[in-house]
């Protein structure tokens, strides 16, 4: 994967921030799916990638915000990696997930699938820690258990990507 850097007028990105918002996504994530639409790329592996490398761009930067003891802002991007992670494996069975009820129902019918109810916990984990992001309630050492939790969210979905995990469809 390659990264780029986008140069554009401040209107622009700030109509993109919006945008981006409404739909309770990143500026990232929203940039690459208009450049998928743009280009007509409707291939599942593509569309998982992206939210996969978005996943381990926030999962470092949750990593990179503890160290500094910026702990709301590594509640979001912690709370990011994992929704990514979802994204991810959704788009590798075509499906699209547009909105935090969407990935709610996602997981509850993923963790079903697998019998896994720490799958439960664990997102619910995640959903914490965005609350956490409007709210600043969390204490610190719940910030970074909470972040350790995600990581053991992302992990046990990549193993779900696995295709003799992938075969249960």
């Amino acid at each position: 994967m390659v990264a780029i850097t986008v140069i554009l007028p401040d209107k622009a990105l700030e109509d993109l921030g919006k945008k981006a918002k409404s739909e309770g996504k990143s500026l990232e994530e929203l940039v690459g799916e208009a450049v998928f639409k743009q280009l007509d790329i409707a291939d599942p592996e593509a569309k998982s990638e992206l939210h996969l490398k978005l996943c381990e761009k926030y999962i470092c930067e949750a990593e990179e915000l503890l160290e500094k003891k910026d702990y709301v802002q590594a509640s979001e991007k912690a709370w990011d990696a994992s929704s990514q992670m979802v994204k991810a494996l959704a788009a590798k069975e075509s499906k699209e997930l547009r909105s935090h009820a969407n990935l709610w129902e996602y997981m509850d019918k993923l963790a079903e699938k697998l019998e896994d109810v720490e799958l439960r916990h664990l997102w619910r984990t995640a959903n914490t820690l965005h609350q956490n992001f409007y709210e600043n309630w969390m204490p610190p050492r719940e910030v970074e258990l909470s972040v350790r939790d995600v990581k053991a969210l992302i992990k046990k979905l990549r193993a779900a990507m696995e295709p003799s995990l992938s075969n249960h469809n």
